[in-house]
């Protein structure tokens, strides 16, 4: 019998080790999901100029009937941040409800409303794809945080200004610490020891492809405080009141304009919570979550 030589040996098991340590570290991933909850990951729900959009979904293991999904959009400056940070949304999974976490285009390849119109995308995907995966396509809700939350106040106030054969519409709307109104938005505006330099660097300007100032007709068009209606999708807005980056006030004033509105609004103000942190999922804001899209994505209307 034919002896294999000792580095062919030497590296099937060093092969085998790195093949066992990777299986390893992907049950790892998967065992730190809550029990009961599936991830599928990188599901391509759009492809614009070249760029593939994707999306993990966050299923329950079992599927009982049609399951109402919420649409994740991650924070980072419009600049960074990635849709694994959807994760954190895994926990309302076991309560009847799927997550949909998604990337969308970023400041380095595109600008307003590129942003915007990937997340409408995202929504539409949901309802042409909802029966493929035992979900409901009546009822879709949406939640971001920080500049995710921008976007998602947006998806819950603006509505795509062309024609569509699947509606971007959702039914209900969670906003965290976002910001509402992009020309009252301290960076966007020198002060306080910011220059016009500052600003022109700011992501405000990256977003818009110029200074708020410069274009305010699109400033309003990129904020939600601009764009409310009666017909807008009820709100769940959550702020801490310590936030050093987006002012509270840019939540007060989304929550009085949709209240004036007629629409149905509830502002919750986390007593000295910074831009994200624990105050955000205490068992007592949970709840409040939870409630949230329960009466809005569960119960009949």
């Amino acid at each position: 019998m034919k002896t294999l030589p000792k580095w062919l040996i030497t590296l099937t098991f060093l092969l085998l080790g790195e093949i066992t340590l990777d299986a390893q570290e992907q049950k790892k991933k998967t065992s730190s999901l809550p029990a009961g909850v599936k991830l599928l990951k990188d599901i391509e729900y759009a492809r614009h100029d070249g760029i593939s959009l994707k999306l993990d979904l966050y299923l329950p293991s079992e599927i009982k009937g049609e399951v109402p999904v919420i649409v994740f959009i991650h924070g980072g400056g419009w600049k960074n941040g990635s849709k694994a940070s959807g994760k954190r949304g895994a926990w309302m999974v076991p309560h009847g409800f799927a997550i949909a976490s998604i990337s969308y285009r970023l400041t380095d390849v595109g600008q307003w409303p590129d942003q915007i119109n990937d997340c409408y995308a995202a929504v539409r995907w949901v309802r042409r794809h909802a029966s493929e995966y035992g979900l409901s396509g009546k009822r879709i809700g949406c939640w971001g945080t920080s500049a995710g939350a921008h976007l998602a106040a947006l998806v819950g106030t603006r509505s795509y200004p062309e024609k569509e054969k699947v509606s971007s519409r959702v039914q209900a709307t969670a906003d965290w610490f976002g910001p509402s109104e992009l020309l009252s938005m301290p960076p966007n505006n020198v002060g306080n020891g910011r220059t016009e330099q500052d600003v022109a660097n700011s992501n405000g300007a990256k977003l818009l492809g110029a200074t708020v100032k410069d274009v305010p007709r699109l400033a309003k068009d990129a904020s939600a405080l601009d764009n409310v209606s009666q017909e807008d999708s009820p709100f769940l807005i959550m702020h801490g009141t310590a936030d050093p980056g987006v002012p509270i006030s840019q939540s007060e004033k989304l929550h009085a304009a949709l209240r004036k509105a007629g629409v149905d609004s509830t502002f919750v103000a986390l007593e000295g919570a910074k831009h994200g942190g624990p105050e955000f999922i205490t068992p007592e804001s949970k709840k409040i979550f939870l409630e949230f899209f329960t009466k809005n994505l569960k119960s009949s209307k």
